[in-house]
């Protein structure tokens, strides 16, 4: 295989400069590759409310059906807690306990999916915390659903954002983190919840994620956001107030949009190598890209592309065989990759075939004239030598 490096310039653009920040831990990181632009404290070990739900919903999506009906357990709220009144016994679908689970934040929501998806409170949490071990968030312990303040229950920025990326992932909770209301149908009677994310509601690039407070953890928020094409995730914990924590949001998101861009990597179609064909026609194959690769640049970094490719091809191969690989990469990190494949057929060619297509080009029609002009020096020379045999012949005769 032929290894050929390249490098494909693309506009550095101006560098953004990092924003101030109150948040005692925070960090922000492009969605697609978890490439992290700023951490301060990011793997640190902090109290985190009710993000903590950002696990609960996780579970609960990947256990349950929107469609279920789930029976209210008692849930004795504490002073400050926030629930929308939920009666025990009552019946309400998975997904209206999910919304509002992820919207209002209501902890009676929590508990009657704990309760629903795992049997148990306890059973619950002890899933929550192997779903953590199986995701490698290794600075992330769960001792309930809810969030409320417990030693035990902690995690870290950079956690909290991996978790996100894979909340993210599915289609239910991407819609639902990013709506500012909603009605919930099911149960004793309809309700009407607000997203206490204000943010997702002030700006329409913001697309979630999760808000959380508490005496310990201090107001924590984890938010997304995107804009032509690129989507960042961010974290902040322990910020002093709301305010502090939205402005904190807002500088992380907006820092981390700015820092990258949406670019095409590779285009369709483009040669990027050339072999040649064994037993064809003798003429080299363009080997082109199968698919277009795009995607997000960070400002002042250039993509190099490398092509692995063969240098000779045995025909017959039909077009578009895959022969090779072309490689992204920014900074050491493998972004893209994509097939290499063959622009046109390589029919296999015989013998007979291949000497007819030599004669009848320029080569092969000098080389007859070469030939045939040599035969012709021979039959000549011949003519001459037989004449001068015959007039010695001749000659002997008339002597005798």
């Amino acid at each position: 295989m032929l290894a050929a490096i390249a490098s494909c310039a693309s506009p550095a653009g101006a560098l953004v400069k990092p924003p101030h920040l109150h948040a005692k831990a925070a960090i922000v990181i492009e969605s697609e590759s978890g490439d992290a632009l700023l951490r301060r404290h990011a793997d640190k070990r902090r109290p985190i409310a009710s993000t903590t739900k950002l696990m609960t919903a996780l579970l609960t999506l990947e256990r349950g059906s929107l469609r279920e009906r789930l029976t209210v357990p008692h849930y004795r709220a504490g002073p400050g807690e926030s629930t929308i009144g939920l009666h025990p016994g009552e019946h309400l679908t998975v997904r209206d306990l999910l919304r509002a689970l992820l919207l209002p934040s209501a902890n009676d929501a929590a508990a009657t999916l704990a309760q629903g998806v795992a049997g148990s409170r306890r059973s619950f949490v002890r899933a929550m915390n192997r779903r953590a071990r199986r995701l490698h968030l290794s600075h992330t312990h769960y001792a309930s659903p809810v969030g409320l303040d417990d030693r035990r229950n902690y995690s870290s920025a950079s956690d909290l954002v991996a978790l996100a990326r894979v909340d993210l992932g599915n289609r239910f909770f991407a819609a639902t983190v990013k709506r500012t209301h909603a009605t919930l149908r099911s149960g004793r009677h309809r309700r009407q919840i607000v997203n206490r994310n204000r943010l997702v509601a002030a700006h329409h690039w913001i697309t979630g994620v999760k808000t959380g407070h508490t005496r310990a953890a201090g107001f924590c928020l984890v938010g997304s956001a995107t804009r032509h094409g690129v989507t960042v995730l961010s974290a902040v914990l322990g910020d002093p107030s709301e305010a502090t924590r939205d402005a904190d949001t807002l500088a992380l998101l907006r820092y981390g949009l700015r820092s990258y861009r949406h670019a095409v990597l590779v285009p369709a179609g483009r040669m990027l190598a050339q072999a040649r064909a064994r037993g064809g026609d003798g003429k080299k194959v363009a080997l082109v890209t199968a698919s277009r690769a795009s995607g997000e640049l960070r400002r002042g970094t250039r993509p190099v592309i490398s092509v692995a490719a063969p240098r000779a091809l045995n025909a017959p191969l039909a077009a578009g065989t895959r022969v090779g690989t072309v490689t992204v990469r920014v900074a050491g990190r493998v972004i893209a990759r994509v097939p290499l494949v063959t622009a046109r057929r390589l029919t296999r060619i015989g013998t007979v075939e291949r000497v007819r297509r030599a004669l009848a080009g320029p080569i092969g029609i000098g080389a007859l004239a070469f030939v045939a002009g040599g035969s012709l020096l021979v039959a000549m020379h011949r003519r001459r030598r037989l004449r001068t045999e015959r007039r010695r012949r001749q000659g002997r005769v008339g002597a005798a």
